[in-house]
């Protein structure tokens, strides 16, 4: 039962104060002029409690914010940290979409429909529809900042991004650079007008690592000694060592006796700007035009790294470890090229076991 307190102030006026209080609740206070008020707003309050429809004082949160409000917070307090520029795109887009909704107003169906949204229109960057791949990628990028608001912020008890379908994306490249296309590419990068596309399409296709990977490089990243290159901000936001080795090697370690650079600066550095990465865009696709390669981006230099690994008798966790995928799923388009690899196994099992 909640119990009703009369208060007299010390100028004589008259109100009375309810209290409730439940077992596994926060007490619940309110001052009315009339006892009452003070009585219905008490029984009131017991009955919602006890029914499960009063939201806890956090969760009030959810009437006072908008979702612009928490992809703002988000964006200063949270991306900043993964160094995902390329995401601020995708959070204006949803902001645009929903920015002045409440965020208990978001329900899945509402978010349902603005994933066929980004399904049915146009990309603004490249004037295609969008894939299901992206698609992914902006709930995910949302998904998130849910998820932050709901464990480290407390503004919201559900995320209604986990109650809707993903669309199904289809089976990742693997287009792979011929021995010959690869001679033939390599020639051409070399006579390039470009001084370091030679390097860096040797270093992508001896380790596999991502463009913004190589040309994000510093030197304090190379460790000529021990041969390795220590990325420490990678794309699933964790550190990976890559060997040096091979042609790399030899380009890498030229580089640095002709430069004999600081640790800070950056391998590939801008002629315009020290500070700025070097651009390669127009000398790869005059390289590629010229080599007469089609369907092929630089981001295949990857896809050619593990198709030759896995021809060669690595095994998809070798592979993943070495191109910094955390699970195998990614690396699983890649496990045809290793059937002759497995065969060749089991047949040496198999003389040793019986003999032939």
């Amino acid at each position: 039962m909640p119990s009703v307190q009369r208060r007299v102030s010390k100028n004589g006026k008259v109100s009375y104060r309810a209290l409730v209080r439940l077992k596994g609740h926060k007490p619940r206070t309110a001052t009315f002029l009339k006892r009452a008020d003070a009585v219905t707003w008490g029984q009131e309050t017991e009955t919602k409690i006890r029914q499960s429809k009063y939201f806890p004082e956090r969760f009030l949160e959810s009437d006072r914010n908008t979702l612009g409000d928490l992809l703002d917070r988000y964006k200063s307090e949270v991306l900043p940290k993964s160094r995902a520029k390329g995401q601020l795109g995708q959070l204006e887009w949803w902001k645009d979409q929903l920015g002045e909704y409440k965020l208990k107003d978001l329900t899945p169906s509402l978010i349902a429909k603005l994933r066929d949204k980004l399904t049915q229109e146009q990309s603004d960057r490249t004037g295609r529809n969008r894939t299901s791949a992206t698609v992914n990628r902006y709930l995910a990028l949302l998904s998130h900042a849910f998820t932050i608001a709901i464990k480290e912020w407390q503004w919201m008890p559900v995320n209604p991004v986990l109650q809707i379908s993903k669309p199904r994306e289809a089976q990742g490249r693997t287009r792979f650079l011929s021995e010959n296309e690869r001679e033939r590419l390599l020639a051409i990068c070399k006579l390039s007008e470009s001084v370091h596309l030679f390097t860096i399409v040797t270093l992508a296709l001896s380790t596999g690592m991502r463009k913004g990977e190589i040309l994000g490089l510093k030197w304090e990243n190379i460790n000529l000694q021990n041969r390795r290159i220590t990325l420490d901000r990678t794309k699933n936001g964790e550190r990976r060592v890559v060997p040096l080795v091979g042609k790399a090697y030899e380009q890498i370690r030229n580089l640095y006796l002709k430069l004999e650079p600081d640790k800070d600066s950056l391998l590939f550095p801008s002629p315009h700007n020290s500070n700025q990465p070097i651009s390669i865009r127009t000398a790869w696709e005059t390289a590629i035009k010229k080599v007469g390669i089609s369907n092929f981006r630089f981001h295949d230099l990857r896809h050619s790294t593990a198709s030759y690994l896995a021809m060669n008798g690595a095994s998809l966790l070798e592979i993943a470890e070495i191109l910094g995928h955390k699970t195998l799923q990614m690396v699983k388009r890649y496990s045809h090229f290793s059937e002759d690899h497995k065969a060749t196994v089991l047949e040496k099992m198999n003389r040793k076991m019986f003999g032939y």
